[in-house]
C-alpha cells in the first residue's frame, strides 16, 4: 500500500486535505468500508457513510459505495479533517513472543510450522504472547517482511490450527493472496491433512471411514459425538488405518475429511477407543516420564493435492510435507505403553 500526503494551500478547507491511497496487494479485494476503518482509524462509522455519500471518500475519482470491493491499483481518496487520520501509538504484543518457531518450509508465500504440544496456536483470554501466530508475526517483523504500520488490513496469519496440547504441522500465509488461497483449498479438500495417534483397545475393522454428529460444550471446552443430528451439532468425517497393535493400543494414522474442535479426539472416544493420555475424553492417563502429558495425537503431514489451477500458489501442487517422528511412536515401538 502506497500512502500520499497531497498537501498545498489551495487545497486546505479549513482544517479538511485530500490524502490518497493506492491500493496494495494485501488490501485488495476487501470493502471499500473495512479499508476505510483501517486507513481512518478516528473516523466514526456514522461520518463515513456520510462522506461517502457527499463524495468526500471517492475510488478512482468516482463516487463508492460501502460495499465496493478494491483492486490492486485503485486510488481511494479521502477530503475529511486530519484528526480522523490520528492512529494510536501502538505496542506490538508479538515481540514478547518466543523469538523463532520451528520452520519446516518456507517461500516467499507461506510457512509451514511445526507446532509443539502444549503452545495454543491463537491468542486466548489469558495468554496473548506465548502462541503460535505471535511467534509467527515476531519472525516475520525481524525479517523485515512485516510492518503493521505498512498495513492496512493484513496481518500474516495462519490457515489452519490444532488444539493446544496436539503437535504438528500447521501453515502460514505471509500475504492476504497466499492466505485466501489456503483458504478455499482446505475448504475444497484439495489440501489433506493426516494424524497420527496412539488409541486403546484393538480395531475389530482395520481400518474405515468414521461419519456423525458433534457439537462442542464452549464453558468445559467438550464436545460430544452422536449418530444423529441435533439442533447445534456439525457433522464429521474421519477416515482412519490401524498402522500396528501392541499391549492393547493400537497406532493408527488418520485423515480428516472435516475439520472440527476436539473431532478426533471426541470420535475415536465415542466408538469405545479413546487416546492414550486424553483424560479428558477417559483415556489413560500418560506415563510419568512421558513427553506427552495430554493426547497422543499428531498432525504428521499434509499433502497438497490441488485439482484446479492454485494461482500464486500452484508450485505447490503435488508437495507433501511430513514432521519428524513424534516421540509417542518410539515409546509405542518399544512396549513402553501399556
Amino acid at each position: 500500500m502506497k500512502f500520499y500526503d497531497i498537501i498545498s494551500s489551495n487545497q486546505r478547507m479549513g482544517e479538511i486535505n485530500l490524502k490518497s491511497f493506492e491500493i496494495g496487494k494485501n488490501d485488495a479485494g476487501q470493502r471499500m468500508d473495512k479499508f476505510l476503518s483501517k486507513a481512518a482509524p478516528s473516523l466514526p462509522k456514522s461520518l463515513l457513510y456520510k462522506y461517502l455519500r457527499t463524495k468526500r471518500i471517492k475510488l478512482n475519482g468516482k463516487r463508492a459505495e460501502p460495499a465496493s470491493r478494491l483492486n490492486e491499483g485503485d486510488i481511494v481518496e479521502l477530503y475529511i479533517n486530519d484528526e480522523f487520520f490520528a492512529r494510536k501509538e501502538y505496542h506490538y504484543d508479538f515481540l514478547k513472543a518466543p523469538k523463532k518457531p520451528d520452520i519446516l518450509y518456507e517461500d516467499e508465500n507461506i510457512l509451514i510450522i511445526n507446532k509443539p504440544p502444549g503452545v495454543l496456536c491463537h491468542p486466548d483470554g489469558d495468554n496473548y504472547t506465548n502462541n503460535l501466530i505471535a511467534s509467527v508475526r515476531r519472525y516475520l517483523f525481524e525479517k523485515g517482511e512485516y510492518d503493521p504500520e505498512k498495513e492496512n488490513s493484513f496481518a500474516p496469519a495462519l490457515a489452519n490450527r490444532i488444539d493446544r496440547n496436539t503437535g504438528g504441522l500447521v501453515m502460514a500465509a505471509k500475504n492476504a493472496e497466499a492466505l485466501r488461497i489456503l483458504n478455499e483449498r482446505i475448504k475444497n479438500r484439495e489440501i489433506t491433512k493426516k494424524y497420527l495417534c496412539v488409541a486403546e483397545g484393538a480395531f475389530k475393522e482395520k481400518s474405515g471411514v468414521l461419519e456423525g454428529f458433534i457439537s462442542l460444550n464452549k464453558s468445559q471446552n467438550k464436545a460430544t459425538v452422536t449418530k444423529k443430528e441435533t439442533e447445534d451439532s456439525k457433522a464429521i468425517k474421519t477416515g482412519y488405518t490401524v498402522l500396528k497393535e501392541k499391549n492393547g493400543l493400537s497406532l493408527l494414522e488418520i485423515e480428516l475429511f472435516t475439520g472440527r474442535t476436539h473431532q478426533i479426539r471426541a470420535q475415536f472416544a465415542a466408538i469405545g477407543h479413546p487416546l492414550y493420555g486424553d483424560t479428558k475424553y477417559k483415556g489413560k492417563a500418560a506415563g510419568e516420564n512421558s513427553p506427552y502429558k495430554k493426547q497422543y495425537l499428531y498432525a504428521y503431514k499434509l499433502e497438497f493435492s490441488f485439482k484446479t489451477d492454485a494461482g500464486a500458489l500452484n508450485y505447490l501442487k503435488d508437495k507433501v510435507f511430513t514432521a519428524p517422528e513424534p516421540e509417542f511412536v518410539a515409546e509405542f515401538n518399544n512396549g513402553k505403553l501399556k
